[in-house]
């Protein structure tokens, strides 16, 4: 007799104000599944990790081609090097200037995923491409919540020229929906973590939201009695990973809750852009850095979205590191 439980690929663990998705569990194979069903589902994905202008380019790239290559800045990776590949020659001749003159952090980033040399304006009658993230949503978005995440380490708020006559939208943009519409990437830890968690059926009720803020009160704290029930329906195996993923958010929420906590008890303010740091915000870039990459591993483990960007920092950037030293 066959008597597991089938448990729906869009199963939620659910609260208040709150909707948790699952990463893909062993029971939510078909309990009378033939064995070419069961098989690991090989789920590709797409991220994009974008670097502004001023990579020292002969530290990246290796000397030599080959297995047994290496260079000094890619050394951490020696023990996955089996796993991934290491191309040259893909410069974008459209990030040149092509007689436009000046404006090269405009150009790079504009033209980095789309491969168009962007119409040179600082008015409101810019012009690109389409960025081939934003192709691949259009592919396999609809049948995840989110077509494609953008994520970002830097503000972007910036409007009107942003470098040699070239409108800001090109320095601070990767993604691009449509010729004219670039897709701004979010900066804020909080608002994402709020945007894959919280309730799925509409926003989430401000005064709700405010004061779950105030309390500190968790997501998980809230999901915490269907997470008790699911628990008792599955093997040792999902056990654990539920376990897994689950203490993977509790960590991304504690550190974006520590970074809000600093911002209050400091009153931070970058010392980059001599702005206000919001909310969720960590001072440290490292620490920005990782949230926002552990964020796009949890929505790619919970199949939130196949699609995702992160742009470390905005073309034209005068953000200094200091804890580099």
């Amino acid at each position: 007799m066959i008597i597991r439980k089938h448990l729906s690929r869009r199963t939620l663990l659910r609260g208040s104000a709150a909707a948790v998705a699952l990463p893909f569990l062993d029971a939510m194979r078909p309990a009378f599944a033939g064995p070419a069903r069961t098989k690991p589902q090989n789920r590709t994905r797409l991220a994009v990790v974008y670097v502004p202008n001023g990579i020292v380019m002969k530290y990246w790239t290796p000397n030599e081609t080959g297995a047994d290559t290496e260079s000094r800045i890619l050394r951490p990776l020696a023990p996955f090097k089996g796993d991934f590949m290491i191309l040259s020659g893909l410069a974008q001749n459209c990030g040149r200037s092509l007689g436009d003159g000046p404006g090269d952090h405009a150009r790079a980033a504009a033209s980095y995923l789309t491969g168009v040399h962007p119409k040179k304006t600082a008015g409101a009658d810019i012009r690109n491409g389409i960025s081939f993230d934003q192709i691949a949503a259009q592919s396999v978005g609809k049948a995840h919540r989110f077509a494609s995440l953008e994520f970002g380490c830097e503000q972007t708020g910036f409007v009107g020229n942003c470098d040699s006559g070239y409108s800001c939208a090109y320095s601070n943009n990767l993604s691009w929906r449509s010729e004219t519409a670039p897709l701004p990437p979010a900066v804020n830890p909080r608002l994402i973590f709020e945007r894959l968690f919280a309730e799925q059926e509409g926003p989430m009720d401000p005064s709700s939201l405010a004061k779950r803020r105030v309390y500190t009160q968790s997501i998980l704290d809230l999901t915490q009695e269907d997470t008790r029930r699911l628990r008792g329906e599955l093997g040792p195996t999902d056990q654990r990973k539920l376990d897994e993923y689950l203490f993977a958010i509790r960590d991304i929420e504690t550190r974006i809750q520590d970074a809000e906590r600093e911002t209050r008890e400091r009153g931070q303010t970058d010392v980059n852009l001599d702005i206000e740091k919001p909310a969720g915000v960590p001072a440290d870039f490292a620490e920005h850095a990782r949230l926002m990459f552990d964020l796009m591993t949890v929505a790619f483990q919970a199949d939130l979205t196949r699609v995702a960007t992160i742009m470390l920092g905005r073309e034209g950037s005068n953000r200094t590191y200091r804890e580099i030293g």
